[in-house]
């Protein structure tokens, strides 16, 4: 499901005196980070911060923001989620991210079987593991491998399997 602002990560500390803050980014890479000029409080976008730097630091990213400018109001900050505004990304066609995955409706692309919808998401360095809530609550895994995952249509909600012999069957 497409939602316009996304969560980016979390500040978890102050770093240094001057204002500037630990961010801990919930994206592939804290280089992600260093593209936005604009971060935003909440997921409605109605509170917006400027971003004066940003500069990767091993997993983190220590964020500079606009009316920070010391230690205390750093401490405020502490624990506060930072989103983005998704046209912001500047996405490749056909990407998306795995926020929109949540919500979205499963299906099996021979029998058109609503099979639950995707509920989480793990990632385990070979490929991501989708987990799917079926409509009996049971929650099945599936890898997110081409040969599985047909189709994903985070705009319209819909995602297209071919699932693994069994693993939708009641007697698992």
């Amino acid at each position: 499901m497409i939602k316009e602002y996304l969560e980016l990560g979390q500040i978890v500390s102050t770093h240094g005196i001057k204002g500037e803050v630990r961010f801990n980014p919930w994206c592939d890479t804290p280089e992600f980070v260093k593209k936005f000029k604009t971060l935003y409080f909440d997921a409605s976008g109605s509170k917006s911060v400027k971003v004066l730097s940003a500069r990767p630091h091993g997993n983190i990213v220590i964020l500079m923001l606009d009316g920070v400018d010391n230690v205390d109001k750093a401490r405020e900050l502490k624990n506060t989620v930072l989103y983005i505004k998704r046209s912001d990304a500047r996405l490749p066609s056909g990407s998306w991210f795995i926020q929109e995955l949540f919500g979205c409706r499963v299906f099996d692309c021979n029998s058109g079987e609503s099979l639950g919808t995707v509920c989480d998401v793990s990632e385990t360095g070979a490929n991501d593991v989708w987990h799917i809530k079926t409509p009996d609550g049971k929650e099945v895994l599936i890898p997110a491998v081409k040969e599985i995952v047909i189709d994903t249509d985070v705009e319209n909600g819909i995602i297209k399997i071919n699932p693994i012999k069994g693993l939708f069957d009641d007697e698992n």
